[in-house]
């Protein structure tokens, strides 16, 4: 079936300012329209640099169809390869994270070098060329101690994510962090209502009551819109930026990308139960620990969004499992000195946010029950609570009208 007169009129149906049409979140066709469109050909949030440290050094993430390995070479370079071995296909890293001074295949013990070329292959009999079967690269960027990756044939430009994510960023030495914990959940909902629901906190007073104590739910903290005329943000901004951190509401030309400081509740300088910092080793270089510079958040679609305090950072993952499913992958980054028991809590450091993401899940799963109904009937986004919504909405929307390969979807 030829997917394009679909999606063109379902496209139509989609008012400004109102959630998508009910197969959007439901049809198979759509979602992989969804992988094809978006997935397949936008840069992607995968992991963190210091998750490679040295080389040797990898990790792997599945992308829909996509199995992918990032490792550090000798160099010090970070590649990303198809995890695919050339012989017959088989996966070479089995593992999350591993190790090792080449890669080799476990099932024909073809070995590969770091920089992806075939290091040897058995018995392949003469005439045989090496240099034709290395491993099939991916476009690859680390920056600011992030990782993403593009599996398009010709990736977008990636320098103007690269100028925003340095100039907001590397305050907070992410490059020189370590992961204190890492959480991973399956939600029960498609990927786009998981980002719905974090776009906005119009649910947040009644639903994140840990969230709550620290989180301001203020339109112009949470929102696109009316950010630059709220004046404790303005004030907010005035003394970061005496600081020499970046901190206005900067939202890229494509809409894809969205970075703003803001500030937290009555003081509270990081996402615990009293507001106090976490971490007794601050996490941005050179500020102590009552510096109040309140959260920097980072929003990357369709992949990643980020809160980074004056003690640790959060990154989360979003990537979809099928149309109902979507997997979260939360990290909570700290100094490399700080040592678990001594400088931080373990519990203290992530209960917030654990409480939140199990929160928000609830929410996502009944989301999504809901709009699954045939008699599903999208109503108005709040002007005042859901502009953050309607952008991320507005973004996708345009991703689908750039893309002109619709036929090949099924």
């Amino acid at each position: 079936m030829d997917l394009t007169p679909n999606l063109q009129r379902l496209l139509r149906q989609r008012q400004p300012g109102a959630p998508l049409p009910r197969e959007f979140y439901t049809d198979e066709a759509l979602y992989a329209a969804d992988l094809e469109l978006v997935f397949y050909k936008e840069w992607l949030f995968v992991g963190h640099t210091c998750e490679v440290p040295d080389p040797g050094n990898y990790f792997t993430v599945q992308i829909g169809a996509y199995p992918i390995v990032v490792v550090r070479g000798n160099d010090g370079v970070i590649r990303a390869f198809l995890n695919s071995c050339r012989h017959r296909g088989a996966r070479i890293c089995r593992e999350s994270y591993g190790k090792s001074p080449k890669l080799v295949c476990p099932y024909h013990q073809w070995t590969y070098n770091l920089d992806g070329r075939l290091f040897s292959a058995r018995q392949m009999g003469p005439g045989f060329d090496r240099t034709r079967y290395g491993l099939k690269t991916v476009h690859c960027e680390a920056v600011a101690g992030y990782v993403f990756v593009c599996l398009a044939d010709v990736a977008p430009d990636f320098s103007a994510v690269r100028q925003q994510f340095e100039a907001y960023v590397a305050p907070h030495a992410i490059d020189r962090a370590r992961i204190a914990f890492t959480s991973t959940i399956i939600e029960e909902g498609n990927w786009k209502l998981v980002w719905e629901n974090n776009r906005e906190c119009y649910h947040c007073a009644s639903n994140h009551p840990e969230l709550a104590r620290t989180y301001a739910d203020s339109p112009a903290i949470t929102g696109v819109s009316g950010t630059a005329e709220d004046p404790l943000v303005i004030e907010h901004w005035r003394y970061c930026e005496s600081l020499g951190l970046a901190s206005q509401f900067q939202l890229s030309r494509d809409g894809q990308m969205r970075t703003v400081r803001v500030p937290l509740l009555e003081g509270a300088k990081s996402y615990t139960m009293s507001g106090d910092p976490a971490i007794a080793e601050p996490l941005a270089s050179g500020l102590p620990l009552s510096s109040g510079i309140g959260a920097l958040l980072l929003f990357h679609y369709p992949t990643s969004w980020n809160h980074f305090l004056v003690d640790h950072a959060i990154s989360f993952r979003v990537l979809p499992l099928g149309p109902h499913r979507t997997q979260l992958t939360t990290k909570w980054l700290v100094n490399e000195a700080a040592v678990d028991g001594v400088d931080y809590d373990l519990s203290n450091l992530t209960h917030v946010w654990l409480e939140t993401n199990d929160q928000d899940s609830h929410i996502v799963a009944e989301n999504h029950v809901g709009v699954s109904s045939p008699t599903y009937d999208p109503g108005p986004l709040s002007l005042a609570h859901e502009s953050g919504v309607s952008q991320f909405l507005d973004w996708y929307v345009s991703r689908l009208q750039v893309q002109k390969a619709f036929d090949h979807v099924a």
